[in-house]
C-alpha cells in the first residue's frame, strides 16, 4: 500500500465516522437561555430530537474524546496494510541500489527503476515469534477501536440512544477503557517489533541484513497515544455526569423570597 493510498484511507475512514456523528448528533444549534445564574440552560437542536441542559461542558469533553480516539484507532488501523514496517537501502551505483522494507506479513525488495518484488511469508507456525505477537495485538487493537466507537456512540450524551444519563455515563467510561486497552495492545506490539529491530541493528555480531524502524510504526504509535488520550478522556467525563443535578439543588434556593421574586420578573 503505497503513502497515496494510506492518505486516501485515513480520510475516507475519518470523513465516514464524522459524518456518522453528526447525523447521530443532537448539536445542530445550539442556544442559550441565561435569565440569571441558577436558570442558565443550554437548549440544542438536531435532526431527531430536541433537548435541554444545564451544562454543555462534559458534552462538550465527550466530542473531543471521541474525535481523538476514532483518530488514533484509524491510524492503528492504517498500519496493518503498510508495507515499511522496517527498511534497509543498500547504497551503490544508480543502477544498484536496492530497498529492502518488510511488514507483519511479507517481505520486499525494490530497485532503483521502482520496480518491487515481494514474497509472503510462507507459514504462519514457521514465523519468529514476535511476528505472531505483533500480529495478535496490532488485530486485537484495531478489534478493541472498533468496538470502542460503538460504545462511544451509544454513550455519548448528544446521541439519542443508551437510555438514561446515568447508563450512557456507564457506557462511556466502558468505552474510554476499551480504547485505552486499543492503545495499549497498539503501542505493546509497535514497541516489540522495533525492540527487534534495534536490538539486531546494535548487535556486533548480527551478520545478516540490519534494517531500521519504518513509518508505520511511528504511525502506530501516534495512533495509540491517541486512543490513550482519548479513552482517559472519557474515563473522566464521567465524573461531571454523576454529579448532582441542577434542578435539586435550586429547590431549595427558590424556595427563598428573593429568588423567586427575581425567577419572577425574569420570565415577564
Amino acid at each position: 500500500m503505497s503513502r497515496a493510498q494510506i492518505s486516501a484511507l485515513v480520510c475516507g475512514v475519518g470523513g465516514f465516522g464524522a459524518l456518522v456523528a453528526a447525523t447521530t448528533s443532537n448539536e445542530w444549534k445550539v442556544t442559550t437561555r441565561a435569565s440569571s445564574v441558577i436558570t442558565a440552560t443550554w437548549v440544542y437542536q438536531g435532526l431527531w430530537m430536541n433537548c435541554a441542559a444545564g451544562s454543555m461542558a462534559s458534552t462538550a469533553l465527550e466530542i473531543i474524546a471521541f474525535v481523538v480516539s476514532i483518530s488514533g484507532w484509524v491510524l492503528v488501523s492504517s498500519t496493518l496494510p503498510t508495507d515499511y514496517w522496517k527498511v534497509s537501502t543498500i547504497d551503490g551505483t544508480v543502477i544498484t541500489t536496492a530497498t529492502y522494507f518488510a511488514n507483519l506479513w511479507k517481505m520486499c525488495v525494490t530497485d532503483s527503476t521502482g520496480v518491487a518484488n515481494c514474497k509472503d511469508f510462507p507459514s504462519m507456525l514457521a514465523l519468529d515469534g514476535y511476528i505472531q505477537a505483533c500480529r495478535g495485538l496490532m488485530i486485537a487493537a484495531v478489534s478493541l477501536g472498533f468496538f470502542g466507537s460503538i460504545f462511544a456512540l451509544f454513550g455519548m450524551k448528544c446521541t439519542k440512544v443508551g437510555g438514561s444519563d446515568k447508563a450512557k455515563a456507564k457506557i462511556a467510561c466502558l468505552a474510554g477503557v476499551v480504547f485505552i486497552l486499543s492503545g495499549l495492545c497498539s503501542m505493546t506490539g509497535c514497541s516489540l517489533y522495533a525492540n527487534k529491530i534495534t536490538t539486531e541493528f546494535f548487535d556486533p555480531l548480527f551478520m545478516e541484513q540490519k534494517y531500521e524502524l519504518g513509518a508505520a510504526l511511528f504511525i502506530g504509535w501516534a495512533g495509540a497515544s491517541l486512543c490513550i488520550i482519548g479513552g482517559v478522556i472519557f474515563c473522566f467525563s464521567i465524573s461531571d455526569n454523576n454529579k448532582t443535578p441542577r434542578q435539586e439543588w435550586m429547590k431549595p434556593l427558590q424556595s427563598l423570597p428573593s429568588v423567586r421574586k427575581m425567577s419572577f420578573k425574569n420570565e415577564f
